[in-house]
């Protein structure tokens, strides 16, 4: 309960409500470099960070790309439960990460059931989102930039 209370997207549910989640999700443990899920898998789960750091990275032609660094109350995972899709990226442990893992069927009903944890979801989509954006229009003016110094 005290590990769940520290978590900023159950900080303020009450405690019959965070009983509940805990005995719905599992606490589970990363060590430094350990994948917790990786791209293309079947998403059967998301996880909340309670401690420590993780890369989130994709695939490209050139090696993976980390996309965002996440740390304790941040979710992951939670696309591929929400879009019914394989994982969209790696998430690796970039430091010893504690977690709560929430399968599936459990998120989607603590969805329904308590609007503030989707807020909290969707507030979390839009940040990296928008992080998203902002590398791809760098990304773009490097490419744009990158040819004229060749002349």
């Amino acid at each position: 309960m005290d590990l769940l209370r520290s978590v900023p997207i159950f900080a303020g549910m009450e405690p019959s409500r965070l009983k509940l989640i805990a005995f719905t999700a599992d606490s589970i443990a990363y060590r430094k470099g350990q994948v917790m899920c990786r791209q293309g898998e079947r998403g059967d789960s998301a996880y909340v960070l309670v401690a420590g750091e993780a890369d989130v990275s994709i695939e490209t032609g050139d090696g993976d790309f980390v996309v965002a660094t996440l740390g304790s109350g941040d979710v992951v995972g939670e696309i591929a439960i929400l879009c019914d899709t394989p994982r969209t990226a790696t998430v690796t442990a970039r430091t010893d990460v504690s977690a709560l893992r929430v399968r599936k069927e459990c998120f989607l009903q603590l969805l329904r059931q308590f609007p503030e944890i989707a807020a909290e979801v969707m507030r979390g989509l839009a940040e990296r989102l928008t992080h998203m954006n902002q590398e791809l229009v760098a990304a773009r003016n490097r490419a744009a930039i990158a040819p004229d110094a060749e002349d």
